[in-house]
């Protein structure tokens, strides 16, 4: 059943506050990758890489890696891993005391990105993995499961 009012959320390094509020958005790790580092990056850069060179089939010529990621669950499957601290891939070894969760509406991020002309997809699962499906229309949020 799909909510009312769905939530994403987004999980980032506290050392990237300062440059989030001074932008008033969050950028992609395509755009990100274009600028000098700011703050801790806590993802895995192999799925980052692959992400660079996934399209979507929602939208033509729209890598991964352009949009922001958030999920749909408030607790990113990361945090386990930072928890853990013992996967070979993630370079980041800070816990998750420094990790914030940002939570939005849905509904209003769509519209937002519309208004501004953006594009926005969703997957049907984890967009850094070799396969997913994607949509740009939120009567497809049935695919989620």
């Amino acid at each position: 059943m799909i909510p009312n009012n769905p939530k994403i959320y987004h999980i980032v390094h506290i050392s990237k506050l300062s440059a989030i509020i001074e932008e008033r958005f969050l950028v992609s790790d395509a755009e990100m990758q274009k600028r000098p580092q700011v703050g801790v990056t806590i993802g895995m850069q192999k799925i980052k890489n692959r992400r660079l060179f996934s399209l979507l089939s929602s939208h033509t010529g729209l890598h991964v890696s352009d949009c922001v990621p958030f999920y749909f669950c408030p607790r990113s499957p990361m945090l386990y891993l930072f928890w853990k601290d013992n996967h070979s891939e993630i370079t980041y070894h800070g816990g998750q005391e420094p990790i914030l969760h940002l939570v939005a509406d849905l509904r209003r991020v769509v519209d937002w990105a519309n208004t501004n002309y953006l594009r926005w997809a969703f997957t049907n699962s984890n967009a850094g993995s070799s396969y997913f499906e994607d949509y740009a229309d939120l009567v497809h949020l049935d695919k989620i499961d």
